[in-house]
C-alpha cells in the first residue's frame, strides 16, 4: 500500500515537472535562438537581441543581411552559443563573415547635458554612414536585449529615412520594450537619439533627402548645431 502511494506520488512529480519544465525550456530555446528578432522595414532593416549562433545564421540566410551592427559596447564582439545546450565558443564576427555579411560595432554613447544641446554623439554620424551606403543593406542592428540601444537606434532610422516624426519613433520605442516610464527625456539615450534629433543634417554635406522636409539646407563644416544651418544658394 505505501510503496503505490509513493509510486504514485512520484508519477505525480514527474508529471509535474515535465509540464512545467518542458515548455520552459522549449521557450528558452527558441527565446534565444531568434532573440527579439523583429522586421523594421521588409527587405531593408531588422533589429534583434544577441542571438545564438544558429539563430543568427538563419537570420542572416532567411533575410539577405549584408550588415550586421553590434551595440553590445561591453562585448564588442561576443562569443555566442551554438545553439541553447553548447557552450560559447563561436565569435559573433567570423560567423558574420562566414555567412557573407559585413560586421560592424558601435557604442550608443551620450554627451553631457550641456554639449548635447548644440552637438550630437559621434555614434550617430558613424551609424548615418553605414546607413547612407546602399551596399549595407539589408541591415541588422541588435544589443544584448534588443530593447533599449537597439530601440533608439531605430527610432532614429525611422525618423532619417523614413519621414517619422519624433512621438511616432518614441512610440515604437515604448511599444518594443523600452518602458512607457523609462522612455522619457530624463533617459540620456532617449533625450539624445530621439527627442534632441533633427534629421537629415550632415556637418558639411548637402543632404538630398531635405527637400521633402523643409527646403534645402547644407551644414557649415565642423559643427553639428542645427541652428548652424543654412539654405543652399540658388541657382
Amino acid at each position: 500500500m505505501i510503496r503505490n502511494i509513493w509510486v504514485r506520488w512520484a508519477l505525480g512529480i514527474a508529471l509535474g515537472l515535465f509540464i512545467t519544465v518542458v515548455p520552459f525550456v522549449y521557450f528558452r530555446m527558441s527565446y534565444e535562438y531568434q532573440k527579439r528578432l523583429r522586421v523594421v522595414t521588409p527587405g531593408k532593416f531588422y533589429r534583434s537581441g544577441c542571438m545564438t549562433a544558429a539563430g543568427l545564421a538563419e537570420a542572416i540566410k532567411t533575410y539577405g543581411i549584408r550588415t550586421v551592427i553590434n551595440l553590445m559596447e561591453e562585448a564588442p564582439d561576443p562569443v555566442l552559443h551554438p545553439h541553447y545546450f553548447a557552450p560559447a565558443s563561436v565569435k559573433e564576427s567570423e560567423l558574420v563573415a562566414k555567412c557573407g555579411a559585413r560586421y560592424v560595432t558601435l557604442t550608443v554613447e551620450y554627451l553631457p547635458r550641456n554639449q548635447a544641446r548644440t552637438h550630437r554623439p559621434a555614434t550617430i554620424e558613424r551609424y548615418l554612414e553605414i546607413l547612407d551606403e546602399p551596399s549595407s543593406y539589408p541591415v541588422l542592428i541588435h544589443c544584448k536585449a534588443g530593447l533599449h540601444r537597439t530601440g533608439v537606434l531605430v527610432g532614429l532610422y525611422r525618423m532619417e529615412y523614413e519621414g517619422w516624426t519624433k512621438d511616432a519613433a518614441l512610440a515604437e520605442v515604448r511599444d518594443n520594450g523600452f518602458g512607457e516610464f523609462a522612455a522619457t527625456s530624463a533617459n540620456e539615450y532617449i533625450q539624445q537619439y530621439i527627442l534632441n534629433y533633427h534629421p537629415h543634417l550632415r556637418p558639411g554635406l548637402v543632404v538630398e533627402r531635405l527637400p521633402a522636409v523643409r527646403g534645402d539646407l547644407m551644414s557649415r563644416p565642423g559643427t553639428n548645431d542645427p541652428a548652424a544651418y543654412a539654405p543652399l544658394p540658388k541657382d
